[in-house]
């Protein structure tokens, strides 16, 4: 098992080599986790976390998926973004100010993640690191290239499973600027020797706590201005 986040995320990238070899994917952008205080509270871990996305796993509204393909499955709202530019390496970190010109469209996005342990809160970080943070899949809206027109500190989000809302929040609860997730993401990646790049898709946290979910739930989640998104599982 990983000792420390630095070997988690050499563990996680080999994990993700191993996935693009085996199914013909390729790794298009990041999940971010841990980026609200309500994910931050549920999972006992206080700072943000990444995971990858791979192609095979990205899906447009609606989307279905067959429940017992997974171990225990489960949906987070969140915000994504896919990026203009690249953000190599620049000498200063980065900022909400510096990354914002780098967005160049955003959406509306359920996470599917899939909790693979017999009990993860046995875990420690590392080890759910290691394990890609809980991603499974990525459920898109259609994206919006006007997203400076919106308030995304005070957006609104609402998740709803079969018509019954179960967590509302707002753009600001990740990190005091949804943005901040991805000005994280890239100086967390510089350490490592890697970058974002261009056309990159980033999903930068629950803004709600996670629902598991059983066969034969309808999963929605809207954030004011964008198209809501749906998934069901059968």
């Amino acid at each position: 098992l990983p000792q420390n986040e630095e070997d988690a995320y050499d563990v996680q990238a080999a994990l993700l080599r191993k996935l693009e070899a085996a199914s013909g994917d390729r790794q298009v952008g990041y999940k971010i986790g841990s980026t609200t205080p309500v994910m931050q509270e549920y999972l006992q871990i206080d700072h943000p976390c990444s995971g990858g996305i791979l192609s095979g796993g990205v899906h447009n509204a609606p989307a279905e998926f067959p429940h017992a393909s997974f171990v225990r499955v489960g949906v987070e709202g969140e915000l994504a973004v896919r990026l203009s530019k690249d953000l190599p390496e620049s000498g200063t970190p980065y900022t909400v100010e510096t990354v914002s010109d780098a967005v160049g469209k955003c959406m509306t996005a359920i996470e599917v993640v899939e909790d693979r342990n017999v009990n993860f809160r046995d875990l420690d970080t590392p080890t759910l690191i290691a394990d890609n943070y809980f991603h499974a899949a990525s459920v898109l809206g259609t994206p919006v290239s006007e997203w400076r027109t919106l308030d995304l500190m005070n957006i609104q989000g609402t998740l709803k499973i079969n018509g019954e809302v179960t967590g509302t929040g707002k753009g600001q609860d990740v990190m005091g600027r949804p943005l901040a997730a991805i000005s994280w993401l890239a100086n967390s990646l510089i350490l490592r020797g890697q970058h974002l790049r261009q056309g990159d898709l980033i999903s930068t946290g629950s803004i709600v706590e996670v629902r598991w979910v059983n066969p034969g739930d309808e999963v929605s989640f809207e954030l004011e201005g964008l198209e809501p998104v749906s998934v069901r599982f059968l």
